[in-house]
């Protein structure tokens, strides 16, 4: 596989972008093509003791990068010769297998939409990151990148989760569940109300495994293997996920910390504890997929490191060997409003 890095986006670009793919090449074998200012790339290897690049590892200049201040909607437009369209440009063209990128997600998902465009059919493109739960992680969809959704997009979101689940989480009729603020079907806003009974539908007709409305705690608690959810909404959980982590990795480490006997106790259980904080490191996630684009994007969090992009680019590999791209291009008249087959059971 060939991935495609842009070196030049997040909090800490070029270094974490520059260095995690070469780790990936290092320790994988993966082929990169790293996208940015070819002189600060190459800066890079050399503060690193890198002075020749690596068998497999190739440089694509690009003069200009998105800032986060950049307006996302129009930034990879007025900035032609970004690192951002640059990369997802060389994917369109077929010079490499994906495309990574842990810099502003608006620029990304807009870029990605009309670069290298939707699958024909799908309404959104949604973010999909795996979230930690009690039954080893669950498919949240989306979680940012639309705020506002019409039924539409939800019943969408259901089935590329339920593919995402099924091909790369190994789940076998993953449970896919709409997050709400009860369990009846008659909670939540019309948006809720409305998309419920469709998902129902589909599920009746053995499309995807639709166990209806799931609130945050039993989702978290690990009652479903997708997460359907507006963006806005799936934002607020995912943040809450992650502050609630965060905070607990801090209490824990004060509460061991005490006195003699506690720090004797934290030797004993050591290990669980290394366990709860891998699972609670985003680093450890990577990234998360871009699902309805036509070829393979991955957001990578902003603050990635080094080892976040590592991670990012084995979650790529998973993504590509999936096939849940084709998956998605071949049912996709199931997941339209507007097609004899999505109103088949009617």
């Amino acid at each position: 596989m060939k991935i495609i890095v842009d070196a030049m986006g997040g909090d800490n670009a070029p270094q974490a972008p520059v260095m995690g793919a070469i780790q990936a090449n290092k320790e994988d074998g993966v082929e990169i093509i790293l996208v940015g200012r070819g002189e600060d790339i190459l800066k890079t290897l050399a503060a690193n003791g890198i002075s020749d690049l690596p068998s497999g590892v190739e440089i694509a200049h690009a003069s200009e990068v998105v800032e986060m201040c950049d307006d996302p909607a129009t930034a990879f437009r007025k900035k032609k010769d970004s690192s951002l369209t640059v990369g997802l440009t060389l994917l369109k063209e077929g010079a490499g297998d994906a495309f990574i990128s842990a810099g502003s997600t608006g620029a990304l998902l807009s870029a990605a939409t009309l670069v290298t465009k939707r699958i024909k059919g799908i309404r959104r493109a949604a973010l999909a990151p795996v979230v930690p739960t009690g039954n080893g992680g669950a498919v949240l969809i989306d979680c940012g990148a639309n705020a506002e959704c019409p039924p539409e997009y939800l019943l969408q979101f259901a089935y590329m989760g339920s593919y995402y689940a099924e091909k790369v989480l190994g789940r076998e009729k993953p449970k896919v569940g709409l997050l709400n603020i009860g369990a009846e079907p008659s909670k939540g806003t019309d948006l809720q109300t409305t998309v419920y009974p469709m998902l129902e539908a589909a599920s009746d007709a053995g499309r995807i495994n639709f166990v209806g409305n799931v609130e945050a705690r039993e989702a978290v608690q690990g009652a479903v293997d997708v997460i359907v959810s507006d963006g806005y909404s799936g934002n607020i959980f995912l943040k809450t996920m992650e502050g609630t982590g965060l905070y607990l990795a801090r209490e824990i480490k004060a509460m061991f910390k005490k006195n003699l006997m506690t720090k004797l106790a934290a030797l004993l259980v050591s290990g669980g504890l290394k366990e709860f904080k891998r699972k609670m490191d985003s680093s450890e996630v990577g990234g998360t997929a871009l699902l309805g684009i036509s070829k393979p994007v991955i957001k990578a969090h902003g603050s990635s490191d080094a080892k976040a992009i590592r991670s990012a680019i084995t979650k790529t590999k998973e993504y590509i060997a999936s096939n849940i791209i084709q998956d998605i291009t071949e049912n996709i008249d199931l997941m339209r409003l507007d097609t004899p087959a999505a109103a088949e059971k009617e």
